[in-house]
């Protein structure tokens, strides 16, 4: 054993729950890349088939179904195709989101439980399948979650109150499953250029330069690093932001 030690990723079988847009998908090609069996889910089925596309396209090995995980059918419906295509689970990258800005009184009570559904009870759904998989087996589960859970942003309140959630189900996730030879760990990111946020793509490019927003791809480098632990290693927590984003 040595200091650059790291875990063999090659052959794990990963589901990427919201893998076609994004930190998703960014993470399901950096996981290809390191020869893993990838499948993905988003609701777009031409992102779908984009992002399958880039990742074959490039020597991976990756498979993915259109589903809305807003939805106990749409989550059911990702981890029967899943089982169908990786045969078995070792990693779940649970990643659905919707983003929510703006005062909360012009928001209407669908739109709040939409966004309650994809990006916190998604979550718990993907995890209780992705556990019944890896139970007896092992296996490793990550959640993106958000600066947003610390610094409570303003005129973004049911945004928060599901990164929270995301938090704090990841915590209490982690004391039941470690003892089922499963992780847990959430990965909470500051700003990124994504299509979840208001700024145009020039104006993201800015700011990246600038060093006040992330890219995607910084944020499925330190999901890689995550995986890359040996197994003695328990990363609970990890936040990535932008050097100049003061939060």
């Amino acid at each position: 054993m040595n200091s650059t030690e790291v875990a063999e990723l090659n052959g794990k079988r990963v589901v990427v729950a919201g893998g076609t847009t994004g930190v998703g998908r960014a993470t399901a090609k950096i996981l290809a890349d390191q020869g893993c069996r990838v499948f993905v889910c988003g609701r777009d089925p031409k992102a779908l088939g984009d992002a399958i596309d880039e990742i074959n396209s490039s020597g991976g090995d990756a498979g993915g179904v259109s589903a809305d995980l807003g939805s106990t059918e749409g989550v059911l419906e990702l981890f029967a195709a899943a089982d169908e295509w990786l045969g078995g689970l070792d990693i779940a990258i649970l990643n659905a989101g919707l983003g929510s800005h703006g005062p909360l009184v012009e928001m209407d009570h669908e739109e709040c439980r939409k966004v309650v559904h994809v990006n916190l009870l998604s979550y718990i759904s993907c995890a209780l399948e992705s556990i019944k998989r890896m139970k007896g087996t092992g296996g490793q589960i990550v959640m993106t979650g958000s600066m947003s859970a610390e610094i409570f942003d303003e005129q973004a309140s049911v945004y928060v109150a599901t990164k929270a959630g995301v938090r704090g189900f990841a915590y209490s996730l982690r004391k039941e499953a470690n003892l089922l030879g499963i992780r847990v760990s959430v990965i909470e990111p500051g700003s990124i250029g994504t299509d979840m946020v208001d700024e145009s793509l020039e104006q993201q490019r800015v700011m990246q330069e600038d060093l006040k927003m992330l890219k995607a791809e910084d944020i499925a480098r330190g999901i890689l690093f995550i995986l890359s632990q040996p197994e003695r290693c328990d990363v609970i927590t990890m936040q990535v932001r932008p050097r100049l984003q003061i939060i």
